[in-house]
């Protein structure tokens, strides 16, 4: 039996497979081509199409074969969402998939992925075709804005998604990567209303002021006309861009970020006011270590719906990126510590190649060990110029500060294995903003 981590690949034997993940799930398939996009309607398998040629549903699991699968399927990916809708997949437990063979083969692969903050939606694995065989990848990818980011990605026609009326009370999401946010224009007079309201509330709490930043503003509002386009609240606008990579191509970079996108409020100061009455929603307002903030507001004509977006961050400097890098370390040091091992060295070989991984995953918008170019952890290693003969790699996206991406890691079996593996003596660390989840971790171990 294998231990996946995300990225990591097994292949499976010429048979059917059992799919299950207890907990208070619901479970789906999403069969697609060479293209990456569903075929038809059939190709979506849930609760109301239970079933389609080599795949179906059962009570508590998934029967896919391989064999079976319709013409000129390659693909099977495993779609996970709570199974009490709108309910975010970190208010429950941590999911672990375990995929069996038939046969009585029993256990091939279990796969944990780290802690889902507030996505509603997560892509676990996929059975892929490669050559004349199959294999499964642990992906643990997630989605802050449900069902409409898996219609984007993989072409399925979606119906029936909520909508609010100009009388509805505020509504929000917090995506993985930051904090709460709703769409024309922001009148330079209601970013600035919002700034004074903020800092009020921040000397009051005795904590330092924020900056209003023009880029952060800037970007807040293309995202605010985004979602009023749309009509709904979501950390990417239809045309497939997130907010932070709106952030980022307006040249601001970061080393901490967080983001309200709310609907419903008609004022600055209605914004600020539901901000302060909701318990997650006030964390950003009052966190010392974000030190700009931007608001974009904007209007849907069509019913007169408002949506904002305030952006709340901590601008990267070079010193900054080393301070995150050594807390990361740190805070890896002290799990090894704690289980009995030796602290691992700091690395810049495998700092150099860490860093530079986690700013291709958020350039290019992929999430993989492997990159698309098909080279492993072990390779860019190598190509960094570090000696070890031992490997290993951690990463992660969405996590907003090292104590919680180390958290993350050592809640998932495969990753908490190379946190405290004996033989590894060094690491790297990298970090990097951008891309559709915000934020990308990478910890890129050597050892004998």
């Amino acid at each position: 039996m294998t231990e996946l981590v995300p990225g990591g690949n097994l292949p499976l034997p010429d048979t059917a497979l059992t799919i299950e993940v207890p907990g208070p799930f619901d479970l789906s398939l999403l069969i697609t081509g060479d293209s990456g996009k569903v075929g038809g309607d059939g190709d979506f398998v849930f609760y109301n199409q239970p079933s389609a040629p080599g795949a179906r549903l059962y009570d508590g699991g998934i029967g896919v074969d391989p064999r079976r699968l319709r013409t000129g399927a390659s693909r099977v990916t495993v779609v996970l969402s709570p199974a009490e809708p709108g309910t975010a997949l970190g208010r429950l437990p941590v999911p672990t998939l375990t995929v069996r063979a038939s046969g009585g083969r029993g256990v091939l692969a279990r796969f944990t992925p780290a802690r889902p903050a507030h996505e509603t939606v997560l892509l676990l694995a996929e059975i892929y075709r490669r050559g004349a065989g199959w294999k499964l990848r642990a992906l643990g990818q997630g989605y802050a804005d449900g069902l409409a980011g898996i219609a984007r990605d993989f072409g399925v026609e979606v119906t029936g998604e909520a909508t609010t009326t100009p009388a509805a009370p505020p509504r929000a999401v917090r995506t993985s990567a930051g904090a709460v946010g709703r769409g024309p224009s922001a009148e330079p007079a209601d970013a600035a209303e919002f700034a004074a309201l903020v800092r009020a509330e921040r000397l009051r709490a005795g904590v330092p002021a924020l900056t209003l930043h023009s880029g952060l503003s800037a970007a807040a509002r293309a995202h605010a006309a985004a979602m009023a386009a749309q009509r709904r609240l979501g950390a990417e606008g239809a045309d497939g861009i997130s907010v932070f990579q709106r952030i980022v191509s307006g040249g601001y970079r970061y080393l901490r970020i967080d983001q309200h996108l709310v609907s419903g409020p008609r004022t600055p100061r209605a914004f600020v006011a539901y901000c302060l009455g909701d318990g997650t929603a006030r964390e950003p307002l009052y966190d010392p270590a974000l030190t700009d903030t931007g608001l974009g507001r904007a209007v849907d004509a069509r019913t007169g719906e408002v949506y904002w977006t305030a952006l709340w961050a901590r601008p990267f400097t070079s010193g900054g990126l080393i301070r995150t890098a050594a807390e990361v370390l740190a805070l890896t040091n002290a799990e090894r510590t704690a289980a009995g091992l030796r602290p691992l060295a700091d690395d810049p070989r495998l700092a150099a190649a860490a860093q530079a991984y986690s700013a291709d995953m958020a350039a290019r918008a992929f999430y993989a060990h492997t990159s698309p170019e098909g080279l492993a952890p072990w390779d860019r290693a190598a190509a960094a110029g570090a000696p070890h003969r031992g490997i290993g790699e951690n990463i992660a996206c969405g996590q907003r500060s090292p104590r919680e991406v180390v958290r993350g890691w050592m809640n998932s079996p495969g990753h908490r294995a190379n946190i405290l593996k004996p033989g590894f003596t060094h690491l790297g660390v990298g970090f990097a903003g951008g891309g559709p989840a915000g934020t990308y971790w990478t910890q890129l171990f050597g050892g004998t």
